[in-house]
């Protein structure tokens, strides 16, 4: 009996090391495989001694596999991704074959205290990576999320928006260039993927250098809920977690919807201040020259046309309807089927709001 308990000692110490060695550590809570985790990652303390701290949930297979991160809210008044990711997280299906998942619903957490896109010192965080653990708040933030949530990942996807009175097309923007990235980019399942650069100082940047395939889901507007946007997020969030053969689940793809790139877009700018009357939506093809709204005055006589330059399809426009000399009003990007990407939006509404 003796040796027995030996045996077994020894044996549950020998589980104790190996499960050790697969621990997952953030912001000195430990996850062992098999475990889900709920945990408040301290981020700052306020001058009124208030402490900010960015909610994680972590989700873990007991086999390995890849690591994959979801965030949302690095500009804090962009809220559809916070959505996404609540639903996710409640979502009882959600059932891990292998690897972990790490979900971020709001990483600038005082921007959506204060709907607000920036951090409390005026910065944009995505434009402070790496960030530094002695620097600015915003700086500050971004290393801790870099350093305790990113580099401990394979694979990445950044939640984003439109900013405010502005909203943007479901759409993948990602470095397009890279054989994998671009096969992820394909089965989220939108209709538009945006060949992106990396900007200096974005988290997509920083996730590249160590080594994160990273996509970008930008879709709907600032400070709303927009369900067509939320839906389609879930559902292409799911998509990666099967491709990645993390999920027991079929792709699901809508074989009428085949996404296009599209390697160059651009914003059209008003070149007159006033009223604007819209002509054209989100999502609709325009050809070169055709009339994307006019801008009249406080008498209603038209001042100006905003025209377009070329043939494309609008994947973000201006919402509010009055406009400065110069302000940013449609953006356009540029495919050699447009016809086609304009048929392949209108699938996409049908199939995820009409389910």
């Amino acid at each position: 009996m003796i040796l027995l308990r030996k045996k077994q000692s020894h044996t549950k110490r020998k589980h104790v090391e190996l499960a050790d060695m697969n621990a997952l550590i953030i912001g000195g809570e430990t996850i062992l495989p098999g475990e889900s985790k709920k945990i408040d990652l301290q981020v700052v303390r306020l001058y009124t001694d208030t402490e900010v701290k960015m909610p994680v949930y972590v989700k873990r297979s007991r086999k390995s596999g890849p690591i994959v991160f979801v965030s949302a809210a690095v500009h804090g008044d962009e809220l559809n991704g916070i959505e996404i990711i609540r639903r996710l997280i409640r979502r009882s299906s959600l059932k891990l074959t292998k690897g972990t998942l790490i979900f971020v619903p709001m990483v600038n957490v005082y921007g959506v205290l204060n709907q607000s896109r920036y951090m409390p010192d005026r910065r944009d965080l995505n434009r402070v990576f790496p960030g530094s653990a002695r620097g600015s708040l915003a700086g500050r933030l971004a290393d801790i999320f870099l350093t305790e949530i990113v580099s401990k990942c394979d694979y990445g996807i950044d939640l984003h928006t439109g900013a405010i009175h502005r909203s943007n097309l479901p759409q993948i923007r990602a470095n397009l260039d890279d054989v994998e990235t671009r096969e992820m980019a394909k089965i989220f399942g939108v209709p538009v993927l945006l060949n992106s650069n990396l900007r200096d100082g974005s988290l997509r940047e920083s996730a590249v250098e160590h080594g994160v395939k990273i996509l970008l889901y930008e879709a709907g507007e600032a400070l709303r809920f927009d369900e067509l946007s939320i839906r389609a997020g879930e559902k292409g969030i799911l998509n990666i977690l099967a491709h990645l053969g993390m999920i027991r689940k079929k792709i699901s793809l809508n074989k009428k919807i085949v996404p296009f790139i599209a390697y160059s877009s651009s914003w059209i700018r008003a070149d007159t201040s006033g009223f604007v009357r819209d002509r054209v939506q989100i999502g609709d093809q325009v050809a070169k020259n055709q009339v994307l709204a006019e801008v009249g005055d406080a008498f209603g006589e038209v001042q100006s046309q905003v025209l377009a330059s070329r043939e494309g399809i609008v994947i973000g426009k201006q919402n509010i309807p009055l406009v400065q000399e110069g302000d940013a009003m449609f953006h356009i990007a540029y495919f050699k089927e447009s016809d086609e990407v304009a048929g392949n939006i209108g699938d996409l509404a049908d199939n995820l709001l009409d389910s």
